[in-house]
């Protein structure tokens, strides 16, 4: 199948299924010199492993990374990095009932129409486990991100009804907080909401927001690869995810220009911005100042509700979703927010070094 493949120098190509042996990436295009270890990349998968809190999947995975190439003596050698994560906890028989149907919300439909066949068990490559590979890809962009400077922070900002407050943000609590959201109160009655979402065997959607700090002025091109179209693609990549905000996203179009446009001033030599409603970006290039965007991701589709649907021999039925899924898919994505932003980032930046003549007589010209 096409399409597995994102990025252009800093590339990467995912594979597997829910329900095969293991799943994983293939990166090209690291640099060599990378200090590089297993646990680098394992603090991210943790974040984004089921089974770790009452309000996701009980599947349990222990989503251990196994570094397959591209390393010599703990270091990137700039050949291809090849990542992999076995599966270890499939149940297959719980997906056997809805082999001939097509279950409302899912790619179970439109993958039959395109391929005349599917793997039934968990989605196969349509799987938000597919991720896994991504998230293992994001954690060694996010490592020589990290290296010049640059940090990306996402976070849960709202389930269904329920919006963290900004004056009571506490990053530390993104990686404690069931919800990953940066406010405790906020997250506590969001898990009070979920807990009523699944009495009624129902399910709830959310936002996750995304702060990156430290991007210099002049990333993205400016008519394809735009940096915010760039992010928007990589956001909307993600199988839950149902519409992106750049800066003040769709509450710009209720603004006038006034409101809306971002004043510059100089400030110790640097041009600075006394707002910014654009999130960082203008022209499809980063503006030096913080880069901030949201994604909205749907309920998850699989809910233990009895619901209508059709059969392949194209007969109305009724189905009742059995297995282990998330009540929302929403805490478990943030990390994957984080790592396509990263991956997407570093990929312009790598690109960004053809901009200039003096960047090649800077690096080659003795």
């Amino acid at each position: 199948m096409a399409g597995s493949t994102y990025g252009t120098v800093f590339q990467i190509t995912t594979w597997g299924e829910s329900h095969g042996k293991a799943l994983g990436v293939v990166i090209d295009g690291c640099p060599a010199g990378l200090p590089l270890t297993e646990e680098d990349i394992q603090i991210y998968l943790d974040r984004r492993k089921p089974g770790q809190t009452s309000i996701s999947t009980p599947r349990k995975e222990s989503d251990q990374v196994e570094i397959l190439s591209g390393i010599f003596e703990g270091k990137t050698t700039g050949t291809p990095l090849s990542l992999m994560i076995r599966n270890t906890s499939q149940k297959s028989s719980d997906y056997s009932q809805i082999a001939s149907c097509y279950r409302p919300g899912h790619a179970d439909y439109p993958f039959d129409a395109k391929y005349g066949f599917r793997d039934y068990r968990g989605g196969g490559r349509s799987s938000g486990r597919e991720t896994a590979g991504r998230v293992a890809a994001g954690a060694v962009a996010l490592k020589i991100l990290s290296a010049i400077g640059i940090d990306i922070c996402a976070y849960t900002e709202a389930i269904g009804p329920v919006s963290i407050d900004y004056d009571r943000f506490d990053k530390a609590a993104i990686l404690t907080t069931p919800t990953c959201m940066p406010d405790a109160g906020a997250s506590a009655r969001a898990e009070s909401y979920l807990k009523e979402c699944q009495l009624a065997k129902d399910s709830s959607g959310g936002v996750i927001a995304c702060l990156v700090t430290g991007l210099p002025a002049g990333i993205g091109e400016p008519v394809f690869e735009k940096l915010d179209a760039s992010l928007a693609k990589a956001m909307l990549s993600i199988g839950a995810v149902k519409a992106f905000e750049m800066g003040d996203g769709t509450l710009a179009a209720k603004s006038r220009g006034s409101e809306n446009n971002d004043a510059f001033f100089m400030e110790n030599g640097a041009v600075r911005k006394k707002t910014n409603h654009s999130g960082g970006t203008l022209g499809g290039m980063s503006d030096g100042s913080d880069l901030f965007f949201k994604v909205h991701v749907k309920p998850t589709p699989s809910i233990f509700q009895p619901q209508d649907t059709v059969n392949r021999d194209g007969e109305n039925v009724t189905i009742e979703i059995k297995g282990r899924h998330d009540p929302v898919i929403v805490p478990r994505a943030v990390v994957v927010v984080q790592a396509m932003t990263a991956l997407t980032i570093l990929d312009l930046m790598m690109l960004n070094m053809n901009a200039r003549m003096e960047y090649l007589e800077r690096f080659y010209r003795r």
